[in-house]
């Protein structure tokens, strides 16, 4: 259970995401782009204050933990997502991943030479970062993705 900072103008633009007053608009919102970025219907449920975004409920797996935090953050207006989610019981244990926000002028190779000091590794990255990534070539500054070990 953790609080992540995410860069609050970089990201997706979700229309109705986070409707302020409105928590079951702005999980409808969430949850649909959850499943539209590729990971299917995880049992989860999110609150919005502010520009923090709460997610509760059980992740299938580390991976989909990370991923579903990192789709959350990723969303223009989201400034932190406070960790709630517990793993499914039988969930194999995984070491977390190593987060790493984009800069301006990254690619996924100079990523790949800065965290492993090998350009090559770029592949581990975007499959790391799959669905949510779905061309080697399109990420932003201040999107934050997954580095695995």
């Amino acid at each position: 259970m953790s609080i992540f900072s995410f860069l609050k103008d970089a990201g997706e633009k979700i229309l109705g995401a986070l409707t302020q007053g409105d928590a079951s608009a702005s999980d409808e919102a969430l949850k649909k782009h959850i499943s539209a970025v590729g990971l299917g219907n995880p049992n989860i449920q999110t609150t919005v204050e502010g520009s923090t975004v709460t997610v509760t409920g059980e992740a299938a797996s580390q991976e989909e933990k990370e991923k579903i935090l990192l789709t959350l953050g990723n969303i223009s207006g989201v400034e932190k997502v406070d960790d709630q989610m517990t793993l499914a019981a039988g969930a194999a244990p995984a070491t977390e991943a190593k987060f790493v926000t984009v800069e301006k002028g990254d690619t996924l190779s100079a990523i790949s030479k800065r965290v492993y000091g090998d350009a090559s590794k770029y592949q581990k990255i975007f499959d790391a970062n799959k669905p949510m990534l779905k061309d080697v070539n399109k990420i932003y500054p201040g999107q934050v993705l997954r580095i695995p070990e």
